[in-house]
């Protein structure tokens, strides 16, 4: 009874190893680049399903805040010569600072409107921040060059990025310190609780106005991490993270809120699915329509069996 509770706990996890083990064997290129790929969808993901969970925000302006901190890296790198993963430290503050300013400053004033008030002002900061970037810094791409992001090895006659790797690996630790924070803190079990009951969190004496504003200053901080981490191996541009903000929602509305165990196994599944369909010749531009096909797919079934019930 208790391998099967287990298993049942964790059936996701299981889940995701068998859908890697499935493709390692078929296309192991494609299992690789997937699980890495699909790590950093999870990675940018996280942050938006904590919002979403808890304060209940739908965030438009998530991919943007993304490209903000992808310049801040930049500007670490080039001005101090700081390695941008380095930068992730500093950058991680600036974010919290900013997400707490621009949630006190506007997100308060929405909180309880409707979504189509919080959809009008976030798509308003999307488009803010976007402008700001482009006078700023222009629309030029720009790079910042690390020895070590070019590196490669091979594995069985399987050549792959190495670099690449820490997407899996920051992924994996944001989780773990996401899921240690809201189980082992107290501020953690406020925000779970805040999460679950706001009306009975407040009963109990819960701040629901500090969680909220630590939770969404936090959560755009995450994108700091992201940001150190993309740095190496992307072309920096100001609208280089508007593409992450559908496919963070894409992979909330798969594991549906709060779920951030499903967030990582959404994000590698679909990160996987992808990496098949770039490895068929001539194919290779159709991986967007099948990430957001899947979503559909997972959205109709769930549907059918809530009817069913």
């Amino acid at each position: 009874m208790e391998s099967i509770s287990f298993m049942r706990k964790h059936r996701n996890l299981f889940l995701l190893i068998a859908v890697i083990v499935v493709v390692a064997i078929w296309k192991p290129h494609a299992a690789i680049y997937g699980l890495q790929r699909g790590s950093l969808y999870s990675l940018v993901g996280l942050p938006l399903s904590l919002t979403l969970g808890v304060v209940g925000i739908m965030n438009l302006a998530h991919g943007d805040f993304l490209s903000l901190g992808i310049y801040f890296v930049y500007l670490f790198a080039t001005n101090l010569g700081m390695d941008p993963l380095v930068s992730i430290i500093p950058v991680f503050f600036l974010l919290f600072g900013l997400g707490v300013v621009i949630y006190k400053l506007t997100i308060t004033r929405v909180m309880k409107s409707g979504h189509l008030n919080q959809l009008l002002l976030t798509f308003g900061i999307s488009m803010i921040l976007l402008e700001a970037m482009n006078v700023i810094w222009t629309s030029r791409p720009r790079s910042v060059y690390v020895e070590y992001s070019s590196s490669s090895t091979t594995i069985a006659g399987v050549r792959f990025g190495t670099y690449e790797l820490l997407y899996v690996v920051f992924a994996f630790a944001v989780l773990i310190a996401l899921q240690l924070f809201l189980k082992k803190t107290r501020l953690g079990q406020a925000t779970f609780a805040v999460g679950q009951n706001p009306q009975g969190a407040k009963i109990v004496g819960i701040n629901t106005g500090f969680v909220y504003l630590f939770v969404f200053g936090i959560s755009i901080a995450i994108l700091g991490i992201a940001a150190g981490v993309m740095v190496p191996r992307f072309a920096i541009f100001p609208s280089v993270g508007s593409a992450f903000t559908m496919k963070s929602f894409c992979l909330v509305a798969m594991a549906g809120l709060g779920n951030l165990t499903g967030i990582l196994v959404s994000g590698i599944v679909l990160g996987v699915g992808e990496a098949i369909v770039q490895s068929i010749p001539g194919y290779a531009g159709w991986s967007d329509i099948v990430f957001f096909g899947v979503l559909i797919a997972v959205i109709m079934i769930r549907s059918l069996r809530r009817q069913s019930l």
